[in-house]
């Protein structure tokens, strides 16, 4: 069997992957193009997920499962990968630490003043006066209950606040004190302190954040960690000018990098991070954890995979 990886993995997981497998053959490269060769009669591939297109689909001969080894699946040529009938898994849940740690820490950051203090400091200011906020109590709203939010809501009731997640089906989560679904969704915004997107990009989720919910907010704190195709920016901007969105930390945008001309760089109540929430030393071990789970049973010819990928849904 072959299996060609496009993911550029570090050399130790290369090694470990060749050693436990010898009944596979392995061709390792930092991108599609040097791999395009080998990949057109190769059985499985290794990828992030943005460098395949339609027609490197239409090109191979044998690929029968591709294994991103990202949560998101947006650059993904789904019809053409459906029309051939290959397997796609994902390794959704890896991103789950690290983004809960990043959410924490920029929640505490806009709470307690982190960034006028560090600008204070620079300035030898000496200002005690600078409101502060506890997390204590206050009301989290996670729009989206899968590995991410969950994680989220469990690190956030250690603070002691409360948390309310929205999901399409309204299904119980554990970590979370309420759900609701898209027709409540108002409850969520209206009542949440703090509320962090970590939505993919679907149909249904793309502009979901728009005028018509930032109008329901009241001195909110808002984070994506999502998607920036969820949020209207425009109307983002206007909320924050408004004081309806006291606060915005946005770590994915419409645009990415985001231009430098972009409003939301020079806006003292928003704070920029470049798509980096997810980002961990511990990335490509967990994925290949995934892959190696699903690997045993590719190779056994069973079909119970992990975070199999349903094409109607995108995710």
């Amino acid at each position: 069997m072959k299996v060609v990886s496009s993911a550029n993995l570090k050399t130790r997981l290369k090694e470990k992957l060749v050693s436990t497998y010898p009944e596979v053959s392995f061709y390792f490269y930092k991108n599609i193009d040097e791999g395009l060769t080998e990949l057109l009669d190769a059985d499985v591939l290794i990828t992030y997920g943005e460098d395949l297109t339609d027609e490197i689909i239409k090109k191979v001969n044998s690929l029968k499962w591709i294994m991103v080894i990202s949560a998101g699946l947006d650059m993904m040529p789904f019809q053409a990968i459906k029309e051939k009938g290959i397997l796609v898994t994902n390794a959704r849940g890896i991103h789950k630490i690290p983004m809960a740690e990043y959410t924490i820490g920029m929640m505490l950051q806009v709470a307690r003043q982190t960034k006028q203090l560090i600008q204070n400091e620079q300035d030898h200011t000496w200002d005690r006066r600078i409101p502060m906020m506890e997390l204590n109590q206050k009301v989290l709203g996670i729009l989206g209950t899968g590995s991410i939010g969950a994680e989220i809501a469990k690190y956030a009731q250690v603070f002691n606040m409360r948390t309310i997640g929205f999901n399409r089906s309204g299904k119980e989560v554990d970590g979370f004190n309420e759900i609701v679904t898209i027709d409540n969704l108002e409850k969520l915004i209206k009542e949440s302190d703090f509320i962090v997107s970590v939505l993919p990009s679907t149909s249904m989720t793309n502009g979901l954040l728009n005028k018509k919910l930032f109008d329901l907010m009241e001195d909110v704190i808002f984070i994506n960690i999502g998607r920036g195709k969820n949020v209207v920016e425009k109307d983002l901007i206007s909320a924050l000018n408004q004081g309806k969105v006291t606060h915005a930390v946005l770590d994915v945008f419409v645009e990415e990098p985001l231009p430098k001309s972009h409003p939301f760089w020079d806006m003292e109540n928003v704070t920029v991070t470049p798509h980096l929430s997810g980002i961990s030393s511990q990335y490509q071990p967990r994925a290949l954890e995934i892959f190696e789970e699903n690997l045993k049973l590719f190779l056994k010819g069973e079909k119970n995979y992990l975070n199999k990928i349903d094409f109607d849904r995108g995710y």
